[in-house]
């Protein structure tokens, strides 16, 4: 190793919604996956939840990017800023003379094209990351999840994220069969405002959006803790006068549907694909559930009843692939499924 002191171990879980920082077994950073840029000078002004205040609120002369889409990276120039300045904030609680040489894990989708897999590195590398590892995210939430990758046992995950839901089967430290849909998180927000537009002729921002989703976000029209019907105000799409709604958890369920129908069908298609063995393995040990999707009320139980296998969503499931990125930086020697 040398000198030890001078080399910075991060593991970074990139997603389209939000990053996550662990360093030495602690999260450092938790922000949104968003960057102001001046215009003028094409700098950053602003990072992660200072930027996300400036979102759909900014003048001309500002931009906000969310460099990550579906899962990948949309825009190389604000990945790089995002990734290095997020790195800087973190290093700004060291004192230290020397720039340490920083050891990465990152996280990225299961089918991440080799152009994608590139990008990711290069960010990484430009943002000062001299050893770069890359793992899988469905591998990341499994090891997050607390599974045992490396058994000759199958085990099943779903991560439904900001912008992809990873679907898949890992076994002997590998994934099996997999398949990365782009139904997510934003695609629910963007459902929101749809049918807000539609049913109540209200034009709704994403974030109001993303509010209403989090307060009262479901999957099944009959909960047995209902949450609080949630009030929101905008301008009428014809008119431009404000209209007052209330929107029940029974509205976002309808509306969440379709969505939804699509995760399940993907579920559904790698359970056809599966290996009997691992399959019956699979309805021994059910389905995990990670991301910020599993937190949509009644999820579990609404897959459980469609494809009969008991679903149990992860504890913090925002933060499993975070948590096995970890871990598999203290793994790099050991682990054969990360990418150097």
């Amino acid at each position: 190793m040398g000198f030890s002191f001078l080399t910075q171990e991060i593991a970074m879980d990139l997603g389209t919604a939000n990053t996550v920082i662990f360093q030495n077994d602690q999260i450092v950073l938790d922000e949104p996956s968003i960057v102001a840029i001046d215009n003028s000078t094409g700098k950053a002004i602003a990072l992660g939840q200072k930027a996300k205040l400036m979102q759909e609120r900014e003048n001309p002369g500002i931009k906000t990017v969310r460099p990550m889409k579906d899962g990948v990276i949309a825009d190389f120039n604000a990945a790089e800023m995002m990734i290095r300045g997020f790195i800087k904030q973190v290093n700004s609680k060291r004192k230290s003379l020397f720039t340490p040489n920083i050891k990465m894990v990152v996280g990225i989708p299961s089918g991440s094209t080799e152009v994608e897999i590139r990008a990711v590195r290069d960010s990484s590398e430009h943002a000062g990351g001299r050893d770069v590892y890359l793992i899988y995210e469905p591998m990341a939430s499994a090891l997050g999840i607390g599974l045992d990758v490396e058994a000759p046992k199958g085990n099943m995950v779903v991560d439904i994220g900001g912008g992809t839901t990873e679907i898949a089967v890992i076994s002997l430290g590998g994934i099996v069969v997999q398949d990365s849909i782009k139904v997510a998180g934003d695609v629910f927000t963007n459902d929101i405002q749809q049918y807000l537009r539609q049913q109540h002729n209200i034009r709704v921002g994403q974030i109001t959006a993303e509010k209403i989703k989090i307060a009262i976000g479901a999957v099944l029209p009959n909960l047995d803790e209902e949450p609080e019907p949630f009030s929101i105000t905008g301008p009428n799409l014809m008119t431009a006068h404000p209209v007052h709604a209330t929107i029940t958890y029974q509205e976002i369920a309808h509306c969440l549907d379709k969505s939804v129908a699509r995760i399940e069908s993907g579920i559904l298609h790698v359970l056809e694909q599966t290996p009997p063995e691992l399959y019956s393995d699979i309805v021994e040990n059910g389905i995990h559930l990670a991301g910020g999707g599993s937190l949509l009320r009644g999820l579990a139980k609404r897959l459980s009843e469609k494809v009969n296998i008991p679903f149990h969503v992860a504890e913090d499931p925002l933060r499993a692939v975070a948590r096995g990125t970890c871990l598999a930086l203290k793994n790099t020697e050991n682990y054969t499924f990360l990418m150097r």
